[in-house]
């Protein structure tokens, strides 16, 4: 009877800690909803100011065990959305059970106690309609975040299955799974996703219809914010088949393609050192496999606060022409507006004198293999005083040395321009000829002007700069005698 009477008490005693527990959690979850969606707005509007969309929230109801509310996506009052027309919304479902044993969690035997734990579902509306039509009904998406009481979040996030067909386009997708992880300001992140396949069915402008498809879409990440309020980390993505084909005939066919790419701080924690490896095992042209290709690519001592400097006027730029409604009418010109602004904010990016490597580019196919390699040291242009006198000069402003060297086998060039004039339509007898001519000529144009040489069956050319002196191909040479050299080469006749 005793132990009867304990067990009660245990369990009554249980039920009121919960009770007041998972009411404390709400409130808690109540006063950070408006920190919440003022952050989340402040990262759309840097990391995609022309999209024109702000998140908040409606209906919220707040309960003992669990409480609901919606989060809306809208147009910006008073801006243009390239996604959403005025009056158009996204809307989510968000349920929240609180902690610290949120009900959530205990239906799939998480005992862990947490501050809530959410469930979130795309809600049916005239601009969602087609995904659930495309999903049969069902919701595209559902999402089911853990909140911890440091307020970090575990979010595992389903995306459904779609089958989607209408005015001549087909998507179909098998669905994926996607984790994040991030803690409480969000500077700790970490994402990781698989989507088994997708094929996309539709039209070109020829009237052709036109297949792109792929298989096993894998994606891992991790980043965390430097002192500099700049990203570094790592991120792997792979793809094991993409395939475009025409009309039913298979036209390109890349197996094997992954990104390996990791950026580190500098033992003074000032500096940015990155690497990125790009791997396509194979690729086919109607066909014919062309080869193998890889690119490896380092970029050391990129500076921190000159980073975030050119981040931050980037982005202001960016901001600039998205508030240019009739600028986003016009694509081109606004792609072209955008380079512009790139390439104008890169000389920030020289504080520091950045190293870049390349080592190697290169691409394989049955033949052989060619290669490029590169080490370039970069000099601040802002250091240096007074009006350059020459273009050796100019050049020591932004650059302390260079050593590159190519490498192309005769034998590969000849089979890689063989398989070219057999796309273009030439019969294999002739496509040999016509590419044998066209190997020969570019190696005897590149000899005539010294740009090239011939060794053990290669071409081969090499490149050393450093103190305004440059070598090509192991002669000396003034910066001015080696452009009047490339622009001669360009203007002789083929």
């Amino acid at each position: 009877m005793k132990k009867s009477l304990v067990a009660v008490g245990v369990v009554a005693a249980l039920g009121v800690v919960w009770t007041a527990g998972a009411w404390f959690t709400g409130k808690q979850m109540e006063a950070r909803f408006a920190e919440t969606i003022a952050q989340t707005n402040a990262l759309l509007n840097r990391a995609a100011p022309e999209a024109g969309l702000a998140l908040s929230y409606q209906n919220y109801q707040r309960g003992l065990f669990s409480s609901h509310l919606q989060l809306v996506i809208q147009p910006v009052a008073g801006k243009e959305s390239p996604w959403l027309k005025p009056g158009q919304q996204v809307v989510f479902d968000e349920r929240v059970d609180h902690g610290p044993l949120p009900i959530a969690q205990l239906k799939s035997f998480n005992l862990l106690p947490a501050m809530a734990s959410v469930s979130s579902t795309l809600v049916n509306n005239a601009v969602s309609k087609p995904l659930f039509d495309a999903a049969k009904g069902k919701s595209p998406f559902s999402a089911q975040t853990r909140v911890g009481y440091s307020a970090a979040t575990d979010t595992r996030i389903t995306l459904a299955p779609l089958d989607y067909a209408a005015e001549g386009e087909k998507l179909v997708f098998s669905g994926g799974t996607i984790q994040l992880k991030a803690d409480r300001e969000g500077k700790a992140l970490a994402l990781n996703g698989e989507i088994e396949s997708g094929q996309l069915d539709t039209l070109n402008d020829y009237n052709q219809r036109v297949q792109l498809s792929f298989s096993n879409l894998k994606t891992d990440a991790t980043s965390e914010m430097t002192d500099f309020a700049e990203r570094i980390g790592s991120q792997k993505l792979s793809v094991d088949k993409l395939a475009i084909a025409i009309e039913g005939q298979q036209m390109a066919l890349m197996e094997g393609m992954s990104l390996d790419g990791t950026s580190t701080l500098s033992d003074d924690r000032k500096a940015i050192n990155t690497r990125l490896d790009y791997t396509l095992n194979s690729l086919k042209l109607q066909s014919q496999d062309m080869g193998s290709g890889r690119l490896s690519l380092k970029i050391d001592k990129l500076d921190g606060e000159a980073w975030h400097q050119f981040n931050q006027q980037y982005r202001a730029q960016m901001n600039a022409l998205a508030a240019q409604p009739e600028l986003l009418q016009n694509p081109a010109l606004y792609q072209q507006q955008m380079t512009t602004a790139f390439f104008g904010s890169l000389p920030i990016l020289l504080k520091g004198g950045p190293v870049v490597t390349v080592a190697p580019l290169s691409w394989k196919n049955a033949k052989g293999e060619s290669t490029l390699n590169i080490a370039l040291q970069l000099n601040d242009p802002s250091s240096a005083s007074g009006a350059p006198q020459s273009m050796g000069e100019e050049l020591d402003r932004s650059v302390k040395s260079l050593d590159s060297k190519l490498t192309i086998p005769l034998v590969m060039a000849n089979h890689l321009m063989t398989q070219v004039a057999q796309l273009e339509g030439f019969q294999p007898e002739e496509a040999a000829k016509q590419a044998a001519m066209k190997v020969e000529s570019f190696a005897a144009l590149g000899q005539r002007f010294g740009l090239t040489a011939r060794e053990n069956d290669n071409i081969v050319s090499s490149v050393q700069y450093g103190t305004g002196k440059l070598s090509l191909n192991g002669k000396s040479m003034t910066p001015e005698e080696a452009m009047m050299m490339f622009m001669m080469a360009s203007q002789a006749p083929q």
